[in-house]
């Protein structure tokens, strides 16, 4: 089954702050539910599980991701994702851009398009549900992401002693490097499905009696 998927939202962040989280897979991860970084190969290759669950049935996919293209200039970044079913039961591929754009009102507007290639376990859900499922999904994340990047950052704290200036030839410490995590709970599918089917009902619902309605008004 293969999907395209576009998506674009707001941050109230500026484009900087934005951009330093988006494009690093260490950082994104922290934001995915049921998403593990396992390790990471070199600046581009990253390597991560992610656990789903359906009613009883859990489904892990190890997986890899690689940055194919970077533009800090222009804040573009491109990913290939690969995943496999460490039970064998399915697989899926996608392809992803993500672009950003600083606002006038120092925010930044994210547009993100995507191609997923789904075999196995997943696509028998169906495309309307699959579809459903990846805004619910994709909701998630933008709440996370906007909790996380627009609480201002934590200044370090002050004390009434401060330690003595540095000589002034001397090289700043280097930032602590990011741990790779990730939660290792599986993401439960069966509450967002439910969500994303009671919404296709109404939706049903509502473009039947739209139907109804004009019916009864061309009858009178």
């Amino acid at each position: 089954m293969s999907l395209k998927i576009e998506e674009t939202f707001q941050v109230k962040a500026p484009v900087a702050r934005v951009w330093a989280y988006l494009s690093d897979p260490r950082q994104v991860v922290k934001c995915l539910p049921g998403a593990e970084l396992t390790s990471v190969e070199g600046d581009t290759t990253f390597l991560g599980k992610v656990k789903v669950k359906v009613g009883p049935v859990i489904a892990a996919y190890n997986g890899k991701v690689t940055i194919t293209e970077r533009d800090d200039a222009a804040h573009v970044v491109k990913l290939l994702g690969d995943g496999r079913d460490a039970s064998g039961g399915g697989s899926a591929k996608m392809t992803m851009t993500s672009t950003l754009a600083a606002l006038g009102d120092g925010g930044t507007e994210v547009r993100v398009s995507a191609d997923l290639d789904i075999v196995g376990k997943l696509a028998q859900f169906g495309r309307g549900m699959i579809e459903s499922v990846n805004k619910q999904m994709f909701k998630q994340f933008t709440d996370c992401l906007r909790a996380t990047l627009e609480t201002p950052p934590v200044e370090p704290a002050t004390t009434a002693a401060a330690p003595a200036a540095a000589p002034a030839d001397a090289t700043s410490a280097p930032p602590p490097a990011v741990s790779p995590v990730g939660g290792t709970a599986p993401v439960r599918l069966l509450p967002i499905v439910l969500r994303a089917a009671w919404e296709n009902l109404v939706g049903a619902l509502r473009g039947s009696w739209r139907a109804l309605g004009r019916l009864v008004r061309r009858g009178a």
